[in-house]
């Protein structure tokens, strides 16, 4: 195998949703951990754990679990809102959202294997937990992690996407999966041969996303 540039991996680890029915071994796969397990955690207390499922019944199973949270999604994208937003509470009733149809296919049950990361809440430092917003400082300790899981496929020709639809069935997931209860799913990462590899994305410019000394402040470039 031949290492990519680490820019052109960071430039083109896209989004992919469809695979090809190409395998992704276990030493492949074993490889892509070995190197992702190098990423921060808080403490480096490294309190993540992946369930690795390859079983087609399970993965059927998990792409079930998404489907009620993807019906709210659609509904609420339907419906003129940010879906699953934090700050916007869903104005779509009930009903509306249980006759959504979600539609066929699933990356959960077309990739060869998907891997749920976990994070072990008794390790993490939450620093964020007394504010009166919903909490994201955790997450420093797991998703460092999940994009390292990316970024190595994507160096080793392979591809996935970091789904998070299933968790809003957690406890029906760490039943599924044996997932003890101090542990939290961070992710759920199909991955496999993308049958089309994205080689260029588009994103907003540096000078829109930071700025000089203040929110506000004059956009930042060289």
């Amino acid at each position: 195998m031949v290492a990519m540039d680490l820019y052109d991996v960071m430039r083109t680890t896209g989004a992919a949703r469809q695979y090809t029915d190409h395998p992704l071994p276990d030493d492949v796969l074993e490889r892509i951990l070995d190197n992702a397990r190098f990423a921060p955690s808080g403490g480096n207390r490294q309190g993540t754990h992946v369930v690795v499922v390859r079983d087609p019944q399970t993965r059927g199973q998990l792409a079930e679990l998404a489907i009620p949270g993807a019906r709210r999604y659609i509904a609420q994208i339907r419906n003129g809102e940010g879906p699953w937003n934090p700050l916007q509470p869903c104005g779509v009733d009930a009903e509306t959202i249980a006759a959504v149809e979600v539609p066929p296919g699933s990356p959960l049950r077309d990739a060869p294997v998907v891997l749920v990361v976990c994070v072990d809440l008794a390790v993490v430092a939450a620093f964020d937990q007394e504010l009166d917003r919903i909490g994201v400082v955790s997450g420093a300790s797991v998703y460092p992690f999940v994009w390292n899981i990316l970024l190595a496929a994507r160096n080793e020709g392979y591809g996935g996407v970091l789904t998070t639809a299933a968790v809003a069935e957690e406890p029906r997931a760490k039943e599924l999966l044996g997932i003890p209860e101090n542990y939290a799913i961070a992710a759920v990462l199909p991955l496999g041969k993308p049958v089309r590899q994205i080689t260029k994305l588009t994103r907003k410019p540096v000078a829109e996303i930071a700025s000089r000394e203040r929110f506000d402040g004059d956009p930042f470039s060289a």
